[in-house]
């Protein structure tokens, strides 16, 4: 509009500007400053609150969770857009550890969904556990793709074996360490796993691509990520790494036969892969780790290679009378099953159970007056060539029937 205004008002005006010019200019730095600090805050918050702010569930989850992937199964074949759920890292908040998921989860485990609204909070309402939230989608979205056959007997049962039985045991394939789930050994945890995979071989049908015929099921979205995981790792502990036979077709054909499932089998795989690489199962018992010590004559007593007065087996553990005896009562409490424990310092975390069954077998042996104990006994482990140990098999000494002195020789 200056070419309205008067030659007075404009060289009016261009006073005023001369004397603000200098004013902005000394404010220039301090927003300059304000501008860097909103761009690093928007640029570490962006993603997270983009996902969240624009869809309308935020799954937590990454690609090595078999639990997650049947999640994915269901979304990627409805066709759930990220608009609607979108796939986010716990790390995106901090982990599974931090504060900010313990209040989506306190379980701290994935997967978790959040439930944002139209608001996009993701803490507006969280649904943990994978079973959980596949019932919440296929009901929140049955009007898109298949449906899942939710009310299927058949489905719903071999999803409660796996999860029961299967997920709660799981860790025998991977983690460093017992206990996994009611099991102390890893050997025993990994004959069970197999034996709830042929339990769920039976319910399996023989016709159609999916496990109940023509029709994908909940079933299939549940029990397919966590065969990605048996079939990569079984055979690292001697197994042969094929299922049971109706299982064994199953997976191979909707591997093939579902463009969806072959997509989550590269999503798992691929992350087992980087497992493998960086050296997981090294240091695993079974795994990396095996018993290549020596055969010794305790092995051969176990096989019935070598007589021997046995007074006590079991499944795990064998007692027999030492054939020097030191004293009127004297018996030798073994492993069945050497495991690596060629002595007491060889001990690990995977030897715990055996470690208390043989010393509770000890102590009731000790009891019995039959085989020469009275009032009490001493239970002696040798360990390494300056304790005496002659056997590299553990072995614990019970010694009674006379009075004992101190300290020994």
């Amino acid at each position: 509009h200056s070419r309205f205004q008067s030659p007075e008002s404009r060289v009016h005006e261009n006073k005023r500007m001369i004397v603000l010019i200098p004013k902005f200019t000394a404010i220039i730095p301090f927003l300059l400053s304000f501008l860097t600090l909103l761009a690093d805050v928007t640029n570490a918050y962006s993603i997270p609150m983009t996902m969240t702010m624009n869809a309308k569930h935020t799954l937590y989850d990454v690609p090595v969770s078999n639990n997650g992937a049947r999640v994915r199964i269901i979304l990627y074949k409805k066709g759930i857009t990220s608009e609607e759920v979108d796939i986010v890292s716990p790390m995106e908040i901090g982990g599974l550890k931090s504060e900010s998921f313990q209040k989506l989860n306190p379980q701290g485990k994935m997967p978790c969904l959040t439930i944002n609204h139209d608001i996009g909070v993701s803490d507006s309402s969280s649904i943990p556990e994978s079973d959980t939230i596949c019932r919440y989608l296929l009901h929140t979205y049955e009007h898109e793709g298949p449906s899942f056959l939710p009310n299927s007997y058949q489905s719903n049962l071999i999803a409660r074996i796996h999860d029961m039985y299967l997920t709660t045991i799981q860790g025998c394939l991977y983690k460093a360490t017992p206990p996994f789930g009611i099991y102390r050994t890893r050997a025993k945890a990994i004959e069970e796993f197999e034996r709830q995979l042929s339990i769920i071989n039976d319910l399996v049908s023989e016709n159609g691509l999916y496990l109940l015929g023509d029709d994908v099921s909940l079933a299939d979205a549940t029990i397919f990520p966590t065969l990605v995981f048996a079939k990569f790792m079984l055979p690292k502990f001697g197994r042969s790494g094929e299922l049971p036979s109706k299982l064994e077709k199953w997976y191979n054909n909707v591997v093939v036969g579902d463009a969806d499932f072959e997509k989550v089998h590269q999503e798992v795989t691929s992350s087992l892969q980087k497992w493998d690489s960086s050296g997981r199962w090294d240091q695993i018992w079974l795994a990396g780790l095996i018993d290549n010590d020596p055969e010794t004559i305790f092995d051969k007593i176990v096989a019935g290679d070598i007589p021997a007065s046995i007074v006590y087996s079991d499944d795990d553990v064998l007692a027999f009378q030492d054939i020097n005896p030191a004293a009127p009562a004297h018996l030798l409490v073994i492993p069945k099953d050497r495991a690596n424990l060629s002595g007491l310092s060889k001990a690990s975390d995977d030897h715990i159970e055996i470690l208390g069954k043989l010393l509770k077998v000890a102590g009731d042996l000790s009891k019995d007056a039959s085989l020469g104990f009275s009032d009490g006994a001493r239970v002696v482990i040798n360990d390494g060539p300056d304790a005496g140990q002659e056997v590299a098999h553990l072995h614990i000494h019970v010694l009674g029937g006379r009075s004992m002195t101190w300290p020994p020789g």
